[in-house]
C-alpha cells in the first residue's frame, strides 16, 4: 500500500461526516482513522492512469507502473494524489512507503 490510513481529530471527522455522509472512520486513541483508499477514490483517482503509471483499478492504494513508467513519474502521481485529497478533504495523505 502506497498511503498510510490518516488520523484526524473528531471535531474534523464530525466536520467531514457533514459533508460526506458515507465517510468511514474508526475511532482510535490519538481521533478518528479515515481509510486513505476510501478518500482516494472518492477524489477521483481509483482505475486513473497517466502515461505510464496509475492507480489500480480495484485497490485505490496501490500505485502500478504499468510499464515503461519510472520512480519520478509515480512520486508525481502521488503528489497528486494527495494534493486533490487535500483540496477535497482537507486532510494531508503520508506515503507509507520509504523513498530510496
Amino acid at each position: 500500500m502506497f498511503f498510510k490510513n490518516p488520523t484526524i481529530d473528531q471535531a474534523k471527522f464530525t466536520e467531514l461526516k457533514s459533508n460526506f455522509p458515507e465517510i468511514p472512520g474508526y475511532p482510535t486513541q490519538e481521533g478518528m482513522k479515515v481509510p486513505a483508499g476510501w478518500l482516494i477514490e472518492q477524489a477521483g483517482w481509483k482505475g486513473k492512469r497517466i502515461g505510464e503509471v496509475g492507480v489500480h483499478a480495484k485497490q485505490a492504494l496501490v500505485l502500478v507502473n504499468y510499464g515503461d513508467g519510472d520512480g519520478m513519474e509515480i512520486i508525481r502521481l502521488s503528489e497528486q494524489i494527495r494534493s486533490s485529497v487535500k483540496e477535497k478533504f482537507g486532510i494531508e495523505l503520508q506515503p507509507e512507503v520509504n523513498f530510496i
